[in-house]
């Protein structure tokens, strides 16, 4: 495969994910989400999905609307204090349409830096306390350095694919993003397989400028894209803010289809087309 290949169309990039995978989102809650990849899922009729990611909101409610989600591996899951609660996804794990492992965020993390470190668990802090634990069948072991303290640990969380979405990106599939990373460190690190969607294409140089805002290097990414507007109708900081307008609709539209939110995605412009 040559370093050019990796750039594809979003639409080709979804045809690698098989039904029945498991897909690390990357991104939190309204920010930075992959969220014109998960309208593809849908689009491509992508089924049995499991879903990993520590705070989702949209992303995983849109998925549990369309009947694309078997079972979820998240911490909290909400639409932000504007919107409250995702109401599609609590719906389908209430039904009993998904199944749920739920965690905290820090313990869904600690799994994924686990995979990510190639360890089997990771020992983490916090759970005491928590009927989490026990529900989840999480193990617990002494301080072999002789504190008598227990500490809880936590199985490696490896997923299938894992998607982030980037501010930019270049020809042999560097991504940088701007501001928080989010959980999409530890996430891309603990993938099988690694797919990027970015806002825009650019040239190496401007990696070499600034190498420490490289959140993932080319060597990593399997595949990629470029989709301006991608993380719609969430935010992608600096560029643009949250659609709260699109969201709301969204919302109010709950008990009815997501065909009419869909129809105004902004990736249907590019549908069809090679970007990279």
């Amino acid at each position: 495969m040559s370093r050019k290949s990796k750039h594809t169309s979003l639409e080709a990039l979804v045809e690698r994910i098989p039904d029945g995978s498991s897909i690390g989102l990357g991104g939190s809650f309204l920010h930075r989400g992959p969220f014109a990849f998960c309208r593809e899922l849908i689009r491509q009729g992508k089924k049995d999905l499991e879903i990993i990611k520590a705070s989702p909101g949209y992303d995983l409610d849109i998925l549990c609307r369309a009947g694309a989600v078997r079972r979820v591996r998240a911490g909290i899951v909400a639409l932000e204090g504007n919107f409250g609660l995702a109401g599609g996804y609590r719906k389908a794990v209430e039904s009993g349409k998904v199944e749920l492992e739920e965690h905290a965020c820090m313990t869904l993390v600690a799994g994924l830096r686990a995979a990510g470190a190639g360890v089997p668990f990771q020992p983490v802090g916090g759970v005491h306390g928590s009927q989490i634990a026990e529900v989840n069948g999480w193990k617990k072991i002494a301080d072999p350095y002789g504190t008598n303290q227990e500490t809880y640990l936590i199985p490696a969380i490896r997923p299938d694919f894992v998607v982030i979405h980037a501010n930019e990106i270049d020809a042999t599939g560097n991504a940088r993003v701007f501001g928080s990373p989010h959980w999409d460190r530890a996430m891309s690190r603990a993938a099988r397989t690694l797919f990027v969607t970015a806002e825009k294409l650019v040239e190496t140089e401007r990696f070499r400028e600034r190498p420490e805002l490289t959140l993932v290097p080319g060597f990593m990414v399997s595949g990629c894209c470029v989709i301006p507007n991608g993380a719609w109708p969430g935010s992608l900081a600096p560029d643009y803010s949250v659609t709260y307008d699109e969201v709301q609709a969204y919302v109010d539209d709950a008990e009815r289809t997501i065909e009419p939110h869909m129809s105004r995605a902004p990736e249907l412009k590019l549908k069809g087309s090679n970007h990279g």
